[in-house]
């Protein structure tokens, strides 16, 4: 394994009509690979402020073996079949971190 963790940005447009569904597929998803996949170390959720249907996410996984892991379990598999409709459009973006803290005093610097 590389060990160089992998930070990535999703940016998403979710049909308006379909939002708390997928909002619940989403919160699932998240909690089944937090709590099942060590290599997930960060996944956090935002919407913008006014705009509920743009979502973005922060992932940041263990290593790009990892990553390409979280892919392939049968949470994640199961969140990209059943919220393939009500995604309008899907942007990934690959990041640099600069640094990375929370309050809890996990530290994830690069």
């Amino acid at each position: 394994m590389s060990g160089k963790r992998v930070v990535r940005m999703a940016e998403l447009e979710i049909d308006p009509a379909q939002l708390d569904a997928y909002r619940a597929l989403l919160a699932d998803e998240i909690e089944a690979s937090v709590a099942s996949e060590r290599g997930v170390l960060t996944l956090y959720a935002v919407s913008i402020k006014d705009r509920p249907e743009k979502i973005c996410i922060f992932e940041v996984y263990a290593s790009q073996e990892d990553y390409e892991a979280h892919l392939q379990t049968p949470h994640f598999l199961k969140y990209k079949t059943a919220s393939a409709r009500m995604v309008r459009s899907l942007s990934l973006i690959d990041v640099d971190p600069i640094i990375l803290r929370s309050k809890t005093g996990d530290h994830l610097a690069m």
